[in-house]
């Protein structure tokens, strides 16, 4: 057990390592935070629409899936809600860290089914196990850049956002201790928590990701888009 959790952890720091890079380019010019918002928002709709939906149909009924989608874009839409009451304010910064939180929340929502995936592909296979925790880590770099570009734009320090990617890496673990216990559950609980992930980062990519990266420079929004799909439709060709 504690071989598979490690190798979770090292799964999960991938969003770390995402994260590192965006503090590479420190202050940011609008083309660029153009491009990586679009980026994220290529990232996040590709693991929807080639990951999270169709596994989600694998593992249950079409309406599970519906019901878990929905939930999730109604779950972010309440906290979305909730954040713009507590932090008030139209200021730049004040809208991305919003964005920062609410992405933050939906990659750590999509890491618990992709922890108790691993989990499920270690008791499938010896083989399919670290297959699985390398694909998760490689699809948590771009995650962790998409989680930091907006809490970097907002003025936040690059400490703070490395904790909290930090504290999102976690999660991924923690699935996958779960998935060890409920592994023999029924699959439509992994299929529910699949669709609500996608629902969250539905909302996020529409509302918050696309019309953000398009106010800053279209051209760049849309390159970023296009590389960051073209991205995870390449690793998902991978694995």
């Amino acid at each position: 057990m504690i071989n598979i959790l490690i190798h979770a952890l090292i799964a999960g720091l991938g969003t770390c390592l995402g994260a590192a890079v965006i503090m590479l380019f420190g202050q940011m010019k609008e083309w660029m935070l153009a491009l990586l918002l679009g980026l994220a928002s290529g990232v996040m709709a590709a693991v929807v629409m080639m990951d999270l939906l169709p596994t989600s149909l694998a593992y249950g009924s079409p309406g599970i899936c519906l019901l878990g989608f929905a939930g999730g874009f109604l779950l972010v839409n309440g906290l979305d809600f909730l954040l713009t009451k507590l932090m008030p304010g139209r200021h730049t910064s004040q809208v991305y860290l919003r964005m920062g939180y609410l992405i933050a929340l939906g990659i750590a929502m999509h890491d618990l089914p992709e922890g108790i995936a691993i989990a499920a592909g270690y008791s499938a296979s010896a083989q399919l196990g670290p297959m699985l925790a390398l694909a998760i880590g490689l699809h948590n770099i771009p995650e962790g850049m998409a989680t930091a570009a907006p809490l970097r734009a907002s003025g936040m320090g690059g400490g703070r956002v490395i904790t909290l990617n930090a504290l999102i890496s976690l999660v991924t673990p923690l699935g996958t201790l779960l998935g060890l216990f409920i592994l023999q559950a029924s699959p439509a609980i992994n299929a529910l928590l699949l669709a609500l992930a996608a629902g969250a980062m539905i909302f996020i990519v529409t509302e918050k990701l696309v019309p953000a990266s398009m106010g800053n420079h279209g051209i760049f929004a849309l390159c970023g888009m296009a590389i960051g799909f073209c991205f995870m439709l390449r690793i998902n060709s991978l694995f």
